[in-house]
């Protein structure tokens, strides 16, 4: 366990928290809506979607009764998916206003799942605590040298680690700063795809990069899944079914490139310590 986690928050965890207050009011309302778990059932029927895909491995697995972590859980619904899948889950965020939603809506559930307040630079865990950890959407909004450092001190030996994250290669990164894509087209690139509302980026996210990946299979060095999904949808396309299914068959056909041209990673493997 580490004794520094009550140190104060760098500037940009300082803005991630303030970015997520403000998110959290605007979906307040979803302790009031109905809590899907359609993905638990035939997830692998959506192949086109990585969130699903990531699902369909999951459910393969036996988590019944297993430690699992969920890095940077946001309202929760990771956390509560795992749990009825029979999981012990442990899951943790920055954001106290996040937090309270999931908090909510785990009661309402009847889930019973460790929520806690903290960076995933600086775990609160003791060594070895956990059998499975979940990485989604996550790892391009933290310090990934410190947060890998700690996922692997907290995660048991073979636990299984599991990272479904925003992507750009460092030659598409690039055509994505040119003056002429992120000055003109992208703001328009940007109304097709999510319409009139404000996407949910923060100021000092990034898109992971290749070089993020290899920190992250540093403590993996055999991975028992690994795909690339969104070539062209959510970045000039907006994401529908139809839109989805051919991008995928579209990068499937375009392997070799994949991992020069996708938008998104999901991979999985055993932490070796």
């Amino acid at each position: 366990m580490q004794d520094d986690a009550a140190m104060p928050l760098t500037e940009r965890q300082r803005n991630e928290v303030e970015y997520h207050r403000q998110h959290a009011r605007e979906h307040e309302d979803m302790v009031q809506k109905p809590f899907s778990f359609d993905v638990l059932d035939r997830p692998e029927r959506r192949w086109w979607n990585a969130y699903w895909q990531m699902y369909a491995y999951l459910t393969r697995i036996d988590l019944a009764g297993k430690q699992v972590l969920v890095v940077g859980c946001g309202f929760g619904e990771d956390a509560l998916r795992i749990a009825r899948l029979g999981a012990r889950v442990h899951a943790f965020d920055l954001s106290p206003d996040s937090l309270a939603i999931a908090r909510r809506l785990a009661a309402r559930e009847g889930l019973d799942i460790d929520f806690a307040e903290m960076p995933a630079e600086r775990l609160a865990y003791a060594d070895d605590s956990f059998d499975c950890v979940v990485a989604r959407d996550i790892l391009h909004h933290v310090d990934i040298p410190a947060a890998m450092r700690e996922i692997r001190r907290v995660a048991k030996p073979g636990a299984l680690f599991v990272v479904n994250e925003i992507y750009s290669h460092s030659v598409t990164d690039v055509i994505r700063r040119s003056r002429l894509v992120e000055g003109f087209l992208y703001p328009r690139m940007q109304r097709l795809i999510y319409g009139p509302g404000k996407p949910y980026i923060t100021a000092d996210e990034r898109k992971m990069s290749e070089r993020d990946i290899a920190l992250v299979r540093a403590i993996l060095p055999t991975l028992e899944l690994s795909r690339h999904f969104n070539f062209l949808v959510t970045r000039v396309l907006p994401e529908s079914k139809p839109l989805a299914m051919a991008d995928r068959v579209l990068l499937a056909m375009l392997k070799p490139l994949a991992n020069l041209i996708a938008g998104r990673r999901l991979f999985a493997g055993r932490i070796v310590k």
